[in-house]
C-alpha cells in the first residue's frame, strides 16, 4: 500500500484508485477499427457542386437551386457533410453526420438544416450493389407544418465524380412522392 502525506497526515492510497498508479502486465485496451461499411463513406469525402430540384406541389415545376457541399472524414467511421445554397428564395446551410453501426448492422446518422428546428435521425442500409445507400427517418414537410411524415433518402454512386441524393416522403394516402433530388459533381 502506498501512504502520501497530506497537510501534515499520512494517508493510505490504494493502488486501485491511485491515478498514478502503473500495472504494466496490463495492455491497453484495443481500439475499434473501421470496417468495410466505414470504407464506403470515405468515397463521399470532398468538394462538391450540387444542383437541386424541389417539388413543392404537384404538378407545378421544380423551384431549382445550386450550392456547394465540404463532406470531411471524422476518423475512420464517420463522415461530416456541411451544404450551403439557397432553399425558397433563403441563404441555407445543413449538416449530416453519417456512419455504420456495427452493433445495429445499419448505418447511421443526423441531418440538421437552417430552415427547420428538426433533428432527423437516420438508419439505412445498401442495395445488394453496394452503390445505393437508402436512409430512413422522420421529418417535416414545409407545405404541412406541424406534421412528420416518413422520409426516404437515397444516395446513389455513379462513378467517382458523381452521384444523386433523392428525397421522398410518404403521403397521409401511403403513397411516396419525391419532394428533391440532388445531382453532384466532385471539384476536389
Amino acid at each position: 500500500m502506498k501512504t502520501i502525506q497530506f497537510a501534515g497526515f499520512v494517508v493510505p492510497v490504494l493502488s486501485w484508485i491511485d491515478p498514478f498508479a502503473t500495472q504494466e502486465t496490463a495492455a491497453p485496451p484495443k481500439m475499434p477499427e473501421p470496417v468495410k461499411e466505414h470504407d464506403w463513406l470515405q468515397q463521399l469525402v470532398g468538394e462538391w457542386e450540387v444542383d437541386v430540384e424541389m417539388f413543392m406541389e404537384p404538378g407545378k415545376p421544380p423551384e431549382k437551386t445550386h450550392g456547394t457541399e465540404t463532406v470531411r472524414p471524422i476518423g475512420g467511421f464517420w463522415i461530416a457533410a456541411e451544404s450551403h445554397g439557397t432553399c425558397m428564395g433563403q441563404p441555407f446551410i445543413g449538416l449530416l453526420t453519417l456512419g455504420y453501426d456495427p452493433g445495429k448492422g445499419k448505418y447511421v446518422g443526423t441531418w440538421v438544416g437552417s430552415m427547420d428546428s428538426q433533428l432527423w435521425p437516420y438508419e439505412g442500409a445498401l442495395d445488394p450493389t453496394g452503390k445505393a445507400l437508402t436512409l430512413e427517418s422522420e421529418g417535416s414537410c414545409p407545405t404541412a407544418p406541424g406534421k412528420l411524415f416518413k422520409v426516404r433518402e437515397v444516395m446513389e454512386i455513379t462513378d467517382r465524380d458523381h452521384r444523386t441524393f433523392t428525397s421522398s416522403m410518404q403521403g397521409e394516402d401511403g403513397k411516396w412522392a419525391i419532394g428533391m433530388t440532388i445531382d453532384y459533381r466532385r471539384r476536389r
